[in-house]
């Protein structure tokens, strides 16, 4: 037996229909009669009695159905899960974030992406910022949503998702705490938390300018933080910092003529797959 004579009775004896039922198949209303004709005459009895008013299943036609529609199904299943499996949609993304901001957007992408491939399950890792990207590299996870610029030969990224305006995080008895604003030049001579050596030169010059005196190195926001409560150093960060780690030690200052930063998806160019290039355009 032919799939196409399956779904044609399966389908007919769900609408009881010729036309709606030729409709879902995007077949001919003869073209489903006459595949129907044919099942029935490789069956030896009628499937359905038709009458110009109504198309009934006959009691051979109703166990038949019965006994086929759990197995079709359970087939028509397999063929599914094997397509999806091949467009790499199954089994689980581990996606990575830098800071709560970044987590945040990240369970907004994921939301969405879900409702459309629900075979798919989204799990979440923060990261810190001395980590680099070395959860990518060591497999920790598939994507990660970080901070630009990412100019790695072994890593590829995404369009820029979300852009930030700069502040300047003091203590909060700084003098510059009582200002409405700064601008870089203002930095010169105040000393920077500085980045932890094994960043990349080009990442860690994107947020402290090399001609600034550099202090005690931090891994992590709340290490930024609190070096910068105990008046150990300034540091620009985003303007987001202060919806989720606000603190009353710290003042964030914004920089006005401060470059934005940028953020986005980043994962190995050598692990690329279609759930990832698909999640990146849900994002």
């Amino acid at each position: 037996m032919e799939r196409y004579e399956i779904e044609a009775f399966l389908t007919l004896a769900e609408e009881l229909h010729f036309g709606r039922a030729a409709e879902r198949l995007g077949l001919s209303k003869a073209r489903v009669s006459q595949t129907i004709s044919k099942l029935e005459r490789r069956i030896g009895a009628p499937l359905f009695d038709r009458t110009s008013r109504a198309v009934r299943l006959t009691p051979i036609g109703q166990t038949f159905r019965d006994d086929l529609a759990p197995g079709f199904e359970q087939i028509r299943g397999a063929v599914k899960r094997a397509m999806a499996a091949g467009r790499g949609f199954t089994d689980v993304l581990r996606a990575g974030f830098l800071c709560a901001a970044a987590g945040q957007n990240l369970l907004r992408i994921a939301e969405r992406f879900g409702r459309d491939f629900p075979e798919c399950e989204v799990r979440f890792r923060e990261t810190q910022i001395g980590d680099g990207f070395e959860g990518l590299r060591d497999d920790v996870f598939d994507v990660l949503l970080t901070m630009f610029p990412v100019r790695e030969p072994d890593l590829r990224s995404g369009p820029v998702l979300l852009s930030e305006g700069r502040v300047l995080a003091v203590p909060s008895g700084h003098p510059f705490a009582r200002q409405s604003s700064l601008v870089m030049a203002d930095l010169a001579g105040q000393t920077v938390i500085d980045l932890p050596h094994t960043l990349p030169d080009y990442w860690v010059a994107s947020r402290i300018p090399a001609h600034l005196r550099r202090g005690p190195v931090a891994n992590t926001y709340q290490e930024i933080l609190t070096m910068v409560a105990g008046d150990r150093g300034v540091f620009p960060l985003g303007e987001f910092t202060g919806q989720f780690y606000a603190r009353p030690d710290v003042a964030l200052v914004p920089i006005s003529d401060g470059p934005p930063l940028d953020w986005g998806l980043t994962w190995r160019a050598a692990a690329e797959t279609a759930r990832i290039r698909a999640f990146t355009q849900y994002a």
